[in-house]
Formats: C-alpha cells, structure tokens, sequence
C-alpha cells in the first residue's frame, strides 16, 4: 500500500467532545468522500478506556468499522484498564502497538494525534 494512501490516527484523549466533533466524522467523512483509501484508528492511552465504558462512543466506533476504517488498540493499555474483552467484543484488533506504531512512523505512513 502507498503510504501517501494511508492515514493513521493516533488516538489517546478520553475527551468525548473529540470522539464526535473531530475524530469519527473525520475518519468516517475522509472515507466515505475517498480522501484517504485507508484509514487505521489507533486506540492508545486514555481512550481505550472511554470505549469501553461509553455506550455512545462505542456506537460512533462501530460505526467507524462498519464504515471499513481499521481499529487497533494498544493490548497493554487494554490489560491496565481491565477492559480486553470488551475491546475485542467491539470488533477491534488488540495487540502490542510499540512495533507496529514505529513500523508506521519508519515507512513514512501519516500520522495524525489526537
């Protein structure tokens, strides 16, 4: 996949007003309209734990997925927050995400923080 294709976005707020104000009608709107052909979420920090505990913020999230936008979380974020299962129940890949965050940054892949 051309990186330039490509967004990563790097999400570690627990703020909610983020979730739906920026992130998911970012992601969502950027791949519905084809700015970007693939679009990761990275759930990392902080907003592991708002997934797991927010009915509404799941719902945007499982709107992301349906709408084809990967998501990742950071599996030793999920086991300090206790929440694994309810993170994989959602339908997100969890995994270690130090190696695959560097392999992205190193390949040239964009990254947006948030």
């Amino acid at each position: 996949m051309n990186e330039n294709d490509k967004l990563n976005i790097l999400w570690t707020t627990d703020n909610k007003d983020t979730i739906f104000n920026m992130l998911s009608m970012y992601a969502i709107n950027s791949k519905n309209r084809g700015w970007w052909k693939h679009i990761n979420v990275i759930l990392w920090g902080a907003s592991v734990r708002l997934v797991a505990n927010d009915t509404q913020v799941q719902t945007e999230v499982l709107e992301m997925l349906q709408s084809g936008i990967t998501i990742e979380a950071c599996q030793d974020c999920c086991n300090n927050f206790g929440v694994t299962s309810i993170i994989i129940n959602l339908g997100i890949t969890v995994r270690y995400m130090g190696a695959p965050l560097t392999e992205y940054l190193k390949n040239g892949e964009k990254i947006l923080s948030i």
